[in-house]
């Protein structure tokens, strides 16, 4: 039987809003496996973006456990959570969130530095990996000299650069027409399948959910559906 790569157990998110308590997470759980491909998909104020900030370690719950690994980081704080981040959890984000002022290669590198990689090891890694994602010839490019896809495969090499166990994309088609969109959940997929990589994706879309092994849906702050295929 597969572990655990991240488990949810009884989250709560409740955000303070001067007097008023707006519970984002209403108990939420959630067990993803080594290797699974899931897909998130929910309405607008479904407690998605919640569930991804604490699926990602970018937030701690107000009450429930998460376990990495079977390791509690409900408690850590936000440097040792960054340290987790940065050895872990690869993201893609809607927005790209490319350094516009560095390369492609200078931005697949940027993980890295924070993880202390020797940049020797930095340049080679990136190199491969911008190989891999099909930008060999964009390596010294900035964004603003890449089309929107390449920019979103830029995103996924950087996503990459520290060979983390769960890739972490949220909307990554959302600012993508519907043939570049169709190219980068290829190369999810393909990571899925031929790098072994556990992916959870979120997404709106009911088609780009069917590529995923399974499918939770969200509504007010839990789930209330799975399904797979």
């Amino acid at each position: 039987m597969k572990k655990s790569i991240i488990k949810l157990d009884n989250v709560w998110k409740i955000y303070r809003m001067g007097n008023v308590a707006v519970n984002a997470l209403q108990g939420l759980s959630l067990d993803i496996k080594e290797g699974e491909f899931v897909a998130l998909m929910g309405p607008s104020g479904s407690g998605k973006s919640t569930a991804v900030n604490m699926i990602g370690c970018l937030d701690v719950p107000t009450k429930g456990k998460i376990l990495l690994d079977a390791h509690d980081i409900s408690k850590l704080s936000e440097s040792e959570l960054a340290q987790i981040r940065g050895r872990k959890i690869g993201f893609i984000f809607q927005q790209f969130n490319l350094v516009p002022t560095l390369t492609a290669i200078e931005n697949v590198m940027l993980p890295m530095i924070f993880q202390g990689v020797p940049e020797p090891v930095r340049i080679k890694k990136a190199r491969e990996l911008l190989e891999l994602v099909e930008l060999g010839d964009r390596m010294d490019h900035k964004p603003s000299e890449l089309s929107g896809g390449q920019q979103q495969r830029v995103a996924i090499a950087r996503s990459l650069a520290n060979d983390p166990e769960v890739v972490l994309a949220d909307e990554p088609t959302g600012n993508l027409d519907s043939k570049t969109g169709a190219n980068v959940l290829d190369f999810l997929e393909k990571l899925h399948k031929e790098e072994n990589k556990t992916i959870v994706m979120v997404t709106h879309d009911q088609n780009l959910a069917k590529i995923a092994q399974r499918t939770e849906f969200l509504k007010d702050g839990k789930i209330v559906k799975s399904t797979r295929r």
